[in-house]
């Protein structure tokens, strides 16, 4: 048995690109051939994965699951939407969601957890995928929302399959009152979120940062029309509220009720749902939201392959 060092495992990770412990499994079934290892990383799937890596995932589906006061919210990521549409990716997809809820939607501790009935990790599970479909994937992110008393509410915009789609929202309502009624209430708002995209769900939770930065952006405008520091003061408070109507949840004016706010929406609902409702907070994924995508020149692609 040839003796397997560190040197060893790291010239075949470098090579392949695997993890650092199945390059170590690789080399012992192996005895330290390195031609040997390589292949057996092929054969696994893990050489292949780790060469797809480097392409950027940015495709994909986000996938919503609820379970009674618990909600959770994934995004995992492909190289494209033909991918986003198999079905073996949409299974594992839902899959991830169903053990998220297990995890409390800590993205590292869903990588780590069993993937049902594959033996092995979630990451490892979706790494084997990867040699299987022949594209990079990855489990971008995960979260969660939860309430003691009351309901969280899911939807899922552009669903291509139940519970999978390209926007999934969860919202959570606080309350003692009638829980399905209060469950279609929050499908209501989630809805309402996927269409607005707020920042925040109350003034309160809004970031300070945000605020400031706005309120220097508006201080100059006002500036501008030459009036007195009082005055500008005045319109700068009047546009801040302005802003609140705009990237609050709570202070917007509900898409399905334009009449009302979010908020007023809420308070006309307890009395059919029986009971006071308090708004959680809400978590809202959009597919490739931040992720930098590259822009292929295809004529340029086509060029070069008809001059290689």
């Amino acid at each position: 048995m040839a003796n397997i060092t560190a040197g060893m495992v790291k010239e075949l990770r470098d090579t392949t690109g695997a993890g650092m412990m199945d390059c170590k499994a690789a080399l012992k079934e192996t005895d330290g051939d390195m031609e040997a290892a390589v292949d057996w990383l092929r054969t696994k799937g893990l050489a292949k994965a780790a060469k797809k890596a480097g392409r950027v995932a940015a495709d994909g589906l986000v996938a919503v699951a609820v379970d009674g006061p618990k909600g959770v919210v994934v995004e995992v990521n492909s190289e494209t939407d033909f991918v986003a549409r198999n079905e073996n990716f949409q299974k594992m997809v839902s899959a991830i969601a169903d053990v998220a809820l297990k995890t409390d939607g800590d993205t590292e501790a869903l990588k780590a957890a069993d993937f049902p009935g594959a033996g092995k990790s979630v990451e490892a599970h979706i790494s084997e995928m990867v040699g299987t479909i022949g594209e990079n994937m990855t489990l971008r992110r995960a979260e969660s929302l939860s309430v003691e008393n009351g309901a969280v509410a899911a939807y899922v915009h552009n669903q291509t399959a139940p519970g999978l789609g390209k926007i999934g929202v969860l919202v959570a309502l606080e309350s003692t009152g009638d829980a399905g009624k209060l469950a279609e209430l929050g499908r209501q708002i989630a809805m309402h979120v996927a269409a607005t995209n707020p920042l925040a769900a109350t003034e309160a939770e809004l970031d300070p940062a945000v605020v400031d930065k706005e309120r220097d952006v508006l201080s100059a405008e006002a500036r501008e029309s030459g009036k007195p520091e009082e005055i500008i003061a005045k319109m700068v408070e009047g546009r801040i509220r302005k802003f609140y109507e705009e990237v609050v949840l709570s202070k917007q004016a509900f898409v399905i009720d334009p009449d009302n706010t979010v908020e007023k929406a809420i308070k006309n609902a307890e009395g059919d749902v029986g009971a006071p409702i308090a708004l959680k907070g809400f978590k809202r994924f959009e597919l490739g939201e931040g992720i930098e995508k590259e822009e292929a020149d295809f004529a340029a692609e086509v060029a070069a392959a008809a001059n290689g």
